[in-house]
């Protein structure tokens, strides 16, 4: 039996998962128990120039007609559109579909959820979070019978090796990304990593697998690292603690003020530096998830890159392949939970806020009494002394975003606060 698969998208990760299907044909076969045959590549132009391993006979700009005699599509294009018309269009017609197009299913996942589910064809996307990191299928398949009660960790390798360089060289935000892009680890519009939108995009996922409700991009709170400044590294690491970007997804108990539902968000936060999270270099990615029943699971390896990319996405062609052959399919979605999307404030977090302060009597105890006001516990404080102001870090106990991001603008208004010079979440505390 032979299983014809058309590959959308001939970049870095297309040319790669091409590679592995012509030079591992005959392992391939093996596993999928039939013939992977590769009937074509749909390109935007015939003319760039393209990696000896592609056979530009199988090249086209025919990318409808390509999908319309697959039987697996790989989609590796990137973007909304035309990617999404052209899955879509598999899928009717009965392709199984393989895609690492995180933007896509973050943004309108649902669309080609149901699509999959009313056609009876897979739908996999392994490549989309984290690269060859296998995360996807473990939380949607093998704690199908647990209950996730969070996941955290870093799922983008461009702004990991950013605040890395900036941890370990002392380097500014704007040299550390040039660094970067001169690496080929960031674009040269690196605005999709270090504003948050790609971590966004691959927490949504993530978050809609984990707890059986569909969490859209749109829903995720996301700060980048743009404000990151040398100034906050030095103290971090000063501090005991190293800045990361985090994806957080977690389900949170109800209260008086909101249901119990879920809070999914990014952003830069401190890591103690003994936990594993900090130990996270360069271009790497590590997820943590933590079950009822299975405790707290680990996930570590290269998140980016095209052939660690190339590696997911030909695990999951093996898959519908095998299903092709041997009848059966993958999971369809899972939302079965419909858990309200929680604002931000809902989360339970603690601070770390550095400030400028009048270095007088009585301030310590003007600052305290603002976040016992807000009902924030301070569990530890740091000052530095300056000529006539002092700088003040305190660190909170876990707290409502709510009451903290009420407590830092409080702050703001005190005649003895001439500053809020940084405000970091501390998370694996």
């Amino acid at each position: 039996m032979t299983v014809r698969v058309g590959v959308l998208g001939c970049g870095v990760v297309g040319t790669e998962v091409i590679r592995l299907l012509t030079t591992q044909a005959a392992d391939l076969e093996a596993r999928a128990g039939a013939r992977l045959e590769l009937v074509g590549v749909a390109v935007r132009s015939l003319e760039t120039p393209r990696d000896p391993v592609v056979d530009r006979a199988l090249l086209t700009t025919d990318a409808e007609a390509l999908v319309d005699r697959a039987d697996v599509v790989v989609e590796l294009m990137g973007g909304l559109e035309p990617a999404r018309s052209l899955l879509l269009r598999a899928i009717e017609r009965g392709a199984a579909v393989v895609t690492a197009n995180k933007a896509l299913l973050g943004a309108d996942g649902p669309t080609l959820y149901a699509a999959a589910d009313a056609a009876g064809v897979d739908l996999y996307f392994e490549a989309a979070v984290a690269g060859a990191i296998p995360l996807v299928r473990p939380v949607r398949e093998s704690l199908a019978g647990d209950a996730v009660t969070r996941v955290l960790g870093i799922v983008n390798g461009t702004t990991n090796y950013v605040l890395d360089q900036m941890a370990t060289t002392g380097a500014d935000l704007d040299v550390a990304v040039k660094q970067a892009q001169e690496l080929g680890y960031a674009e040269a519009d690196p605005t999709a990593d270090v504003a948050g939108f790609d971590a966004a995009a691959k927490a949504a996922i993530l978050a809609s697998l984990a707890f059986h409700t569909r969490v859209s991009v749109d829903q995720v709170h996301r700060e980048g690292i743009g404000a990151v400044t040398a100034e906050d590294v030095a103290w971090a690491a000063e501090t005991g603690y190293v800045i990361k970007l985090l994806a957080v997804a977690e389900r949170v108990a109800a209260t008086a003020d909101h249901p119990q539902g879920v809070v999914v968000r990014v952003h830069p936060a401190l890591v103690p530096s003994g936990h594993p999270l900090a130990g996270v270099r360069q271009a790497f990615n590590a997820v943590f998830v933590e079950a009822d029943a299975a405790g707290e699971l680990m996930f570590y390896g290269r998140g980016a890159g095209g052939r660690p990319t190339a590696s997911a996405v030909l695990g999951d062609v093996v898959t519908v392949a095998r299903h092709r052959v041997r009848g059966g399919r993958g999971p369809i979605e899972s939302r079965y939970a419909d858990l309200p999307v929680l604002d931000v404030g809902a989360a339970p977090t603690r601070y770390q806020v550095r400030m400028r302060v009048a270095d007088r009597p009585g301030v310590l105890a003007t600052v305290a009494a603002v976040f016992a006001e807000h009902g924030v516990s301070i569990e530890a404080v740091r000052q530095a002394d300056g000529d006539d102001t002092a700088d003040l870090l305190v660190v909170t106990h876990l707290a409502p975003e709510s009451a903290l991001a009420g407590t830092v603008e409080a702050l703001g208004h005190l005649d003895a606060v001439h500053g809020v010079l940084s405000v970091l979440r501390v998370e694996g505390a």
